[in-house]
């Protein structure tokens, strides 16, 4: 099983120099894969208004600092550029990474996200089909030919085309039967975000059963998707992180080496190729602490 980190997003303001550190220090200890938020703006939730750097910038920054490290947004929303746009940032970050991006994409949630920045909010996943067919086109086959209810390309093309001559693995990131009918024909991942499952494996198996048939009823061999899972983990000076996603309620992983080992064996066990792990509090030191588990799982 591959393991990543996410960066942060809105715990605290992180300059450009942190991240950077970051992401080298995720390289240097053995981590596989550094991931970004794509979110705009967080408010009306009883906490004063925050927001994150824009997430394609920073994935095309990370890309050029790095070497070895997957890249990713986790994931993006294709609300908040046009579809073919979005491809072309992806191809054009897949070129600087050579061949390291993993595009994940979704439709979106976060209202403050859309009315703060004038995105629509409506027909999210009406929006989100129409986006995907055209960024898996542009992405795979460097054309792509549509016309829709809300996206018109005339005859579209990508170019020069990036390292990969079918472009970067798409994952989704959603459980809904109707996002899941859209792109579990088509992607090569699928991601989970802890909460959702309680954040524990004996929640993921359940949730994982839903997968293997939604697989099947869009004709695809389970085996075919790759399983990845956004777990939350509490290390040393934890401040208690909850999920703006979803108010169903979970328990953080501690982050010491005797309980986090187990657990990503666990989730291994379970099918889960790659976890992404978002670490409370999200510091260089937090990062650091997941060298003993690193070394424990590959022993």
């Amino acid at each position: 099983m591959k393991i990543g980190v996410q960066l942060p997003e809105v715990e605290r303001v992180v300059r450009w120099s942190e991240l950077r550190e970051m992401a080298q220090l995720a390289e240097r200890i053995g981590l596989d894969s550094v991931w970004v938020g794509d979110h705009l703006l967080y408010r009306d939730d009883g906490k004063p208004s925050r927001g994150p750097w824009e997430a394609w910038s920073l994935l095309a920054a990370l890309a050029a600092v790095t070497e070895r490290v997957e890249i990713g947004p986790l994931v993006a929303a294709t609300s908040f550029h046009s579809p073919a746009m979005l491809a072309k940032k992806a191809a054009t970050v897949d070129e600087i990474s050579d061949g390291r991006l993993i595009l994940g994409l979704g439709a979106g949630w976060n209202r403050a996200d859309y009315d703060a920045f004038g995105f629509a909010y409506d027909h999210r996943v009406s929006r989100f089909e129409e986006a995907f067919t055209i960024i898996r086109e542009l992405l795979r086959t460097g054309r792509s030919d549509f016309e829709g209810d809300y996206y018109r390309l005339d005859r579209g093309e990508l170019l020069p085309r990036g390292p990969r001559p079918n472009g970067p693995p798409l994952m989704v990131g959603s459980m809904g039967e109707r996002m899941l009918a859209i792109t579990l024909p088509y992607v090569d991942a699928w991601n989970a975000w802890g909460p959702w499952f309680g954040n524990a494996v004996e929640g993921y198996r359940g949730l994982a059963e839903k997968i293997d048939a939604a697989c099947r009823t869009a004709g695809r061999d389970p085996a075919a998707v790759e399983r990845t899972v956004a777990l939350i983990v509490a290390m040393p000076g934890a401040l208690g992180r909850r999920s703006a996603s979803t108010d169903a309620p979970f328990e953080p992983i501690p982050g010491d080496v005797e309980t986090l080992a187990p657990a990503l064996r666990a989730f291994a066990d379970a099918g889960v190729a790659h976890a992404q792990l978002v670490l409370d509090p999200i510091t260089l030191e937090s990062i650091a602490a997941l060298e003993p588990t690193l070394a424990a799982l590959d022993g």
